[in-house]
């Protein structure tokens, strides 16, 4: 092979690089830009759920409560058989927490033995075990679900501005199994308010911190593509 010929595919091997590297940042473009949204969701999920499977798993079981009346059975004495004064019992049995502070995550469906062994909970909590000792003392009841409560409907229950079949969106019958769907008459003000009570304001910094950092980034990044897009 003469000098000529090397010097020949030196030069075609040092122009096919930088087109294969433009090449590949074109399709990086096009991929980020197509799959933002996207993208700026699974960041969102990665920061509350570092483990995803507890989301999946919470979804599983606000479809299908977890009344579990044997997780009760150790217990079912210290309540009486009137289910108002059950209800009672259960809410000073169960002290309100939120889920960030006892399970570091904005949203968890929990199990009544996650529930009994920790003795704390907040209104899903509260809800499955008074459905699950509602159940074992033979008495019908319904877990209710609006988009910012949950709560067991029973014979006797009275209303209130967030116990009602307004508000409700989703309803299970512990006997059955059933559940439907229904669309709530909730305002979108009440809703946002108390997902930022419940959602954002308990928080870890540190967990808002990432997740805000994390956003702006990739807000950063899209502008900075999207300008170079304009200047070519």
């Amino acid at each position: 092979m003469s000098v000529g010929e090397n010097t020949t595919n030196s030069s075609t091997e040092t122009t096919a690089t930088p087109d294969g590297l433009e090449d590949s940042e074109n399709i990086f473009r096009k991929t980020f830009r197509r799959y933002f949204p996207l993208i700026f969701i699974l960041w969102i999920l990665f920061v509350l759920y570092p483990n995803p499977l507890n989301l999946v798993t919470s979804i599983h079981r606000f479809i299908n409560p977890d009344v579990n009346p044997s997780a009760v059975e150790m217990i079912l004495d210290d309540f009486p058989s009137d289910p108002v004064a059950i209800e009672k019992a259960v809410l000073a049995r169960i002290p309100y927490r939120l889920d960030w502070e006892l399970y570091g995550m904005p949203w968890y469906f929990p199990t009544v033995e996650e529930i009994l062994e920790r003795g704390e909970g907040d209104c899903k909590a509260r809800a499955l075990v008074l459905a699950s000792i509602l159940k074992a003392k033979n008495i019908p009841s319904q877990v209710n679900s609006s988009p910012v409560h949950v709560w067991v409907d029973y014979e006797g229950k009275q209303e209130t501005t967030i116990e009602n079949p307004q508000v409700q969106f989703y309803q299970h019958d512990p006997e059955t199994g059933e559940g439907r769907f229904q669309i709530p008459e909730i305002g979108l003000g009440e809703v946002m308010n108390s997902w930022r009570q419940q959602l954002w304001t308990p928080m870890p910094f540190d967990r808002r911190i990432l997740l805000v950092s994390g956003l702006l980034a990739l807000v950063a990044a899209r502008v900075i593509l999207r300008k170079k897009r304009t200047a070519q």
